[in-house]
């Protein structure tokens, strides 16, 4: 294998266009390195380290919004009060993203380019109306993280890009919840989940491992702002079965996540003992 070590994200992007985008990424590597012995067409390939860009670890505020660098951990943001206190749903997400070791090195910009539906920080960021910021040597692009996936695995960054910030608009939520479903809290993919928040803006609701990507319940939504009326799980379905479309795999059947998810998402939202 072959590293590169960029002094600064100029030169990160340099190296990354003189690779014709070949280059792979790599900034906490979690996911790479869990399956790194069994990932041999890995072995020979050209990986660019971002884990030392300081540009990149910084959490920054502006008046309208909180921007976590493409190389802020998990980490980091739940040892800094600030930030957990205007978006507590990344803190519940960061505490179950693995163990601390986990949390350590992942980071949240490669929970989203690692693309998997199952990923529990990207629901958060989501329902947060996250957007990502791109940068190549071509210049600047911005792209709400609601239209970042394009299918599986697939997503609107182009290999000679980067992830430079995921930004969040500051709001007051009245309604801010992050469920995930599986064996045990962490240390575990999920087999369902969901954020759901609420603001000026509208209903956010948010669901990862019930389709081929994490994505919005645009259907969900309308009916939460529409005021319809929602008196048992049940009245959820319909909505669900448009929203989302998951599958029978080794984690669970389609019928159990679609049929947890109205359950719990109608506690979360509806049940008194909320």
């Amino acid at each position: 294998m072959t590293m590169l070590f960029p002094s600064d994200l100029e030169e990160a992007c340099e190296m990354l266009a003189a690779s014709d985008g070949k280059a792979v990424p790599l900034a906490g590597g979690t996911d790479l390195l869990v399956h790194w012995p069994q990932r041999f067409e890995d072995h020979g390939r050209t990986f660019l380290d971002l884990s030392q860009l300081a540009e990149l670890r910084a959490i920054r505020w502006s008046d309208s919004a909180l921007i976590l660098g493409g190389g802020v951990t998990y980490w980091q943001t739940l040892g800094d009060r600030a930030v957990c206190d205007a978006f507590p749903l990344l803190e519940k997400a960061g505490r179950q993203v693995g163990a601390v070791q986990i949390q350590a090195r992942g980071t949240w910009a490669g929970n989203i380019v690692n693309a998997s539906p199952a990923a529990d920080g990207v629901p958060v960021l989501m329902a947060y109306d996250a957007v990502v910021e791109l940068v190549s040597t071509q210049g600047e692009e911005e792209i709400p993280l609601s239209e970042f996936y394009l299918g599986y695995k697939q997503m609107r960054r182009r290999p000679n890009q980067l992830v430079r910030a995921v930004r969040l608009p500051r709001r007051r939520h009245d309604v801010e919840v992050f469920e995930k479903i599986g064996p045990r809290r962490a240390q575990a993919i999920t087999k369902l989940g969901f954020a759901a928040t609420h603001s000026a803006a509208g209903w956010r609701v948010v669901a990862n491992s019930m389709a081929p990507t994490v994505c919005r319940c645009r259907t969900l939504e309308g009916m939460l702002e529409h005021g319809s009326p929602i008196r048992r799980p049940e009245d959820l379905m319909p909505a669900i079965r448009q929203d989302v479309s998951p599958i029978d795999d080794i984690r669970s059947t389609a019928q159990y996540r679609q049929k947890v998810f109205s359950r719990t998402l109608f506690h979360a939202l509806f049940s008194d003992e909320k």
